[in-house]
């Protein structure tokens, strides 16, 4: 790297945690192009845009030319995948170069997807499609401008080189992200895995401090992330998002939304709905999630049982105890975004709007915008989102009894959401056309998903009723 692209990067997990990563490179990127690049959030990194332009600044992007001061190095995980456990997951084709503190103190991991196969590589090449790389680009900051927990994207580079799938040939690209960190509860399952309680309490206290200062004993930890993750899947429930593969692997400890590959949203209600190719059973299925949300939660209890108490007996008794917390802080959060989404804080109206979404299933973002229109006196847009209209026509009397606030529901309520139909299309355009625009212009609509503007009318729309059916990939 040269003096003008020489980044300060703290390494406070391979200085605390030997034991959970391995020291890696990336691999040759032989041609790297850049594809998009978050210019605003390399900037609130403390980054300049104009230098990660550059030959060095796309070095640092792949990995294959980092600063003095960054350690590369393939973080170690365990996981239940599907229900099923495998001791030994890790980032397979992902590198952690460090952790940024902004300017305003923040600390954030860099983290580069896609950058070639690690010893934790599970058969595959450690690459990765320029597709998938460009979806977790577009939902995860859409997911941040809907005002979810997610870690965030900070650029996608084309390497240069073709990676085989099963579909052919695709352009190779790397996805440089960000997260307040990249621990997981399958980081914890690992550590558990070893034996070595002296790494299982680092862990924890390494946790605490980067994550939940509040907590002051592995017992209160366990309650942060319990809390945090019950607020995470009662906002993914809110806006109608499907992540796909809630592995405990892609649960984190920080409370954000991870690894955004089978993941989509809702057009018409539909608790059973999945679109995961690999989700054979739809265990992932959108009413699913928050009953999963507490079985990985499950999970990260029984990793934390040697440091809970002495005597396994009573560890069991304490970690039960903090997990029945769960239902009540999801069911609280959950009805608090709804009753926002509402306009109203009368909780008795949404037992009636859950059975009502759930019977005629209109479209999810749709009905909950046009509610602002009947809570200005039009009814008429949001009873035509129904395939019975007069089924609304009780609990909407009862609602606007209530006296909605309109406006106030439109600052919770999205025109736009990452449409699942736009997201294939230009992610399509990009890779088998190499047009950028739609993609661009995808960003550009979601970046402000609050703000109704004339002329994108298409943003809000389903696909309509003869689309075919859905499906995601996960892309390795």
């Amino acid at each position: 790297m040269t003096a003008a692209t020489e980044i300060a990067f703290e390494n406070t997990f391979v200085r605390d945690l030997d034991g959970l990563f391995v020291p890696w490179q990336a691999a040759p990127a032989p041609d790297p192009r850049l594809v998009l690049l978050n210019e605003s959030l390399a900037r609130e990194l403390g980054l300049d845009p104009a230098q990660l332009r550059t030959p060095d600044g796309l070095a640092l992007l792949t990995g294959t030319a980092v600063p003095d001061s960054a350690t590369t190095v393939a973080q170690a995980y365990a996981g239940h995948q599907f229900g099923n456990y495998s001791p030994r997951l890790g980032d397979g084709r992902a590198l952690l170069v460090g952790e940024l503190v902004a300017p305003d103190g923040t600390r954030r991991d860099l983290h580069l997807k896609g950058s070639g196969r690690t010893p934790f590589a599970r058969g595959g090449d450690g690459k990765a499609p320029l597709g998938p790389m460009l979806r977790e680009y577009v939902i995860s900051e859409a997911m941040h401008a809907l005002g979810v927990p997610s870690t965030r994207s900070l650029a996608v580079v084309a390497t240069g080189e073709p990676v085989l799938r099963e579909r052919g040939p695709e352009p190779g690209a790397v996805l440089a992200r960000t997260a307040a960190s990249h621990l997981r509860v399958g980081t914890f399952q690992f550590a558990a895995a070893t034996g070595d309680t002296a790494l299982l309490r680092r862990l924890a206290e390494y946790a605490v401090a980067r994550h939940h200062p509040g907590a002051s004993s592995p017992r209160e930890l366990y309650r942060a992330v319990i809390t945090a993750q019950a607020e995470l899947v009662a906002r993914w429930m809110q806006i109608g998002f499907v992540h796909g593969v809630m592995n405990t692997d892609n649960m984190t400890i920080s409370g954000e939304t991870i690894d955004y590959g089978p993941c989509a949203f809702l057009d018409a209600h539909d608790p059973a709905t999945w679109f995961s190719s690999i989700d054979s059973g739809g265990r992932y299925a959108y009413g699913n999630q928050p009953g999963i949300a507490q079985w990985n939660l499950a999970r990260f209890g029984e990793a934390l049982l040697p440091l809970l108490a002495d005597s396994q007996d009573e560890a069991v008794e304490l970690a039960t105890e903090e997990l029945t917390g769960f239902a009540d802080s999801y069911l609280a959060a959950r009805d608090r975004g709804y009753l926002a989404k509402i306009g109203v804080g009368t909780p008795e109206l949404l037992g009636g709007l859950f059975a009502l979404l759930a019977d005629q299933r209109p479209d999810h973002t749709l009905f909950f915008r046009r509610l602002s229109d009947a809570a200005r006196g039009d009814t008429g847009p949001v009873r035509a989102l129904l395939g019975d209209p007069t089924a609304l026509d009780a609990w909407l009397e009862s609602w606007r009894a209530a006296g909605p606030d309109a406006d106030a529901m439109d600052r919770v309520n999205p025109v736009y959401v990452p449409r699942n139909h736009l997201v294939e299309e230009a992610l399509g355009a990009a890779v088998v056309d190499g047009d950028l625009e739609p993609v661009q212009w995808l960003l550009q609509v979601l970046a402000d998903p609050f703000t109704e503007r004339e002329g994108y009318e298409r943003y809000a729309q389903p696909a309509g009723p003869d689309a075919p059916p859905f499906m995601t990939f996960c892309g390795t």
